[in-house]
């Protein structure tokens, strides 16, 4: 997607935090009973017994990754059966409950294992998205949790984060949940710490408050381990930009990029952060098309937001034409919602128009 690669660290991502509710279910809570609406697939099941390890993986049809994660389900549950796991495709948080069927019979054999709608009589949200997902803090699709032989909730999170040697010692009884709790506490108080600083950079830069915004730079940069301080450096591009200072900021700029020429996400930031910020001088722009080059090349011409930010500079640099043929091929490299915003900004050139950022796929 177009908008993952131009996100600046600035901007973050953020949950509605101010509508979430303290997590009521936790690492190592009983898990909650089972309060499924119809069972599409596999046989019912009322409860869990003390002979099995569950994995309840949330999802929805209208989020793509959600297939691949399915799939990675079915691998496990075809893994480990005969060491007792069950698999349940708990949907969640659909807009059309009758498309569900439809989507499980196209999975085919990548989604084989027992399959449930959420209970929306009594709950519009669902009593599962309720009573799992909403009371564990989680808001996004997919997510598992694996209930162990003691009926207890083990673990949390997004299928990829779940590797097979935890699951295996959940099977064998072996995976100390209290540590593994402890350790995801820590994890979220320094995600809350992190939260609170950008929302104060986000003040600062708000209200341009640069000084503001350097002191809380260095707060973050000191929170980072050595080996990963570097990655400040871009906000402090966007600090000297707002700043104006033009000569220091085209010497950060140049310096990143020429000492991470292959970090493609990198590449991209720096150069839509030049190409996008007000009064950049012509240097400026010129390493911003240097830079959009460098992620091309690691990416080799395959992704369409770097091939986006790429016709941005050449616009900028007075290529037309260059403009136009790159912005086409991102058009062509793209399959999703942003394809339209891309074809937006592809009339804009061919018009000899720069494309408003409002236009753009961010």
């Amino acid at each position: 997607m177009i908008n993952k690669f131009k996100l600046l660290v600035l901007a973050g991502v953020l949950l509605a935090a101010a509508s979430a509710r303290a997590a009521t279910l936790k690492l190592g809570d009983d898990a909650p009973p089972l309060q499924v609406g119809e069972w599409v697939q596999g046989d019912p099941l009322a409860a869990f017994d003390r002979h099995h390890v569950y994995i309840l993986e949330f999802w929805a049809t209208w989020y793509p990754p959600c297939q691949g994660a399915l799939a990675r389900l079915n691998g496990l549950a075809q893994q480990y059966q005969s060491e007792g796991l069950v698999a349940i495709g708990q949907n969640v948080f659909e807009k059309d409950a009758g498309i569900v069927p439809a989507f499980v019979k196209k999975m085919g054999d990548k989604m084989t294992f027992r399959v449930a709608l959420d209970d929306q009589r009594r709950d519009t949200n669902g009593a599962m998205a309720t009573s799992w997902m909403l009371a564990a803090g989680q808001y996004e699709v997919p997510t598992i949790f694996v209930i162990n032989r003691q009926g207890k909730v083990a673990w949390i999170g997004h299928p990829l984060a779940l590797d097979q040697s935890t699951l295996e010692q959940i099977l064998t009884d072996r995976f100390d949940v209290a540590a593994h709790a402890q350790e995801v506490a820590k994890q979220e108080q320094r995600q809350q710490q992190e939260h609170a600083l950008n929302q104060k950079l986000a003040q600062a830069f708000k209200t341009k408050n640069w000084d503001a915004a350097e002191a809380v730079t260095k707060e973050i940069e000191d929170s980072l381990p050595p080996s990963a301080r570097f990655q400040v450096a871009p906000i402090r591009l966007q600090i000297l930009i707002g700043r104006q200072d033009l000569t220091s900021a085209h010497q950060l700029a140049e310096a990143l990029s020429d000492k991470f020429p292959n970090d493609a996400y990198l590449q991209n930031q720096l150069a839509w952060t030049l190409a996008t910020a007000n009064g950049v001088d012509r240097p400026c722009r010129l390493l911003a098309e240097l830079a959009a080059q460098r992620a091309n090349l690691a990416t080799q011409g395959k992704v369409s937001g770097i091939l986006d930010t790429l016709a941005r500079t050449q616009f900028l640099n007075g290529k037309t034409n260059e403009a136009i043929l790159t912005e086409q091929k991102a058009v062509d490299a793209e399959s999703t919602e942003s394809k339209s915003a891309l074809k937006k900004c592809l009339e804009a050139y061919q018009q000899g128009k720069l494309p408003a950022l409002d236009e753009t796929a961010q």
